[in-house]
């Protein structure tokens, strides 16, 4: 699709993971294809607000006729990246009832006794919605790497069965977007000293970020590996630069718009004769 006039390129071409991709060539305080500052890109943000909510609509209500499509957005990030933000932001604007959230922290005991994707799959959109994993089946792949809590050739196993399921939601309707927001180390300092310094954050705050944050490196090569072996033609990842909020935002509202317009969606027509309701409802 054509990008929207505000964008001096189209920002899919340039975060879409690639062959040759590196993360440690990607600028976290970037904004590709946005020339703009701060102020542009919140106005650009909110231009595009109702053109993703009348397409969701589209989505949803075509669904109600047999419709079987609906989208999987995949968010994950090193801890203050901006998910919150992206589903306040960007989903906050379209009608609740066509959102699927789902939010995917510590496994519990009964999630642990099955296959990692068990928790998953009972989260997976319905036709109509769009889905947003906060953190996703990655977790498996990215802490569990680095914390070591399943075995190398278990991660290898799991990067296989991750593009199985992915391939397979594809292939029944659903569009996959995996984005990956990108922060430095340096901006999530002053993001969690912001918690820290503002009692109406603490409760944002969880000391064991600082723990995840020493290994920061270890996160980077964990991410690249995964990018290595999931980023696929049919479930693509977009790596997005996040030190910018307002960019972080603007872009992901743009991926989900572009896929939407890609449907060709339209309103589903009437299955009864409006003419004839309207004279009906006149003599009622």
């Amino acid at each position: 699709m054509n990008h929207a006039p505000h964008w001096t390129a189209d920002p899919i071409d340039l975060l879409r993971v690639g062959a040759g991709f590196r993360l440690a060539d990607v600028d976290p305080g970037g904004s590709p294809g946005f020339e703009g500052g701060k102020a542009a890109g919140a106005a650009a943000l909110a231009s595009g607000l109702a053109r993703l909510a009348d397409l969701q609509e589209q989505l949803f209500a075509s669904s109600r006729m047999g419709d079987e499509r609906r989208i999987l957005l995949v968010l994950q990030a090193m801890d203050t990246a901006g998910k919150g933000g992206i589903v306040k932001h960007v989903m906050g604007s379209v009608d609740p009832q066509g959102v699927q959230l789902a939010s995917f922290k510590k496994p519990t005991e009964e999630e642990l006794a099955h296959d990692f994707l068990w928790r998953i799959h009972k989260e997976v959109p319905g036709p109509g919605l769009i889905g947003v994993f906060d953190r996703s089946h990655y977790e498996d792949v990215l802490i569990a790497r680095v914390r070591a809590f399943a075995a190398p050739d278990e991660i290898e196993r799991r990067y296989g069965a991750i593009n199985d399921f992915e391939r397979e939601l594809t292939a029944t309707g659903t569009t996959v977007i995996k984005v990956m927001l990108h922060i430095s180390p340096h901006e999530q300092r002053e993001r969690l000293q912001d918690r820290l310094d503002r009692p109406d954050k603490h409760w944002k705050f969880n000391p064991g970020d600082i723990d995840e944050r020493l290994l920061w490196n270890d996160y980077q090569q964990a991410y690249q590996a995964a990018f290595d072996h999931t980023a696929t033609s049919d479930a693509p990842w977009y790596v997005v630069p996040a030190n910018r909020k307002w960019y972080a935002r603007l872009a992901v509202q743009h991926l989900l718009t572009d896929a939407l317009e890609r449907m060709d969606l339209d309103w589903p027509k009437a299955d009864y004769d409006v003419e004839e309701q309207k004279a009906r409802l006149a003599a009622s």
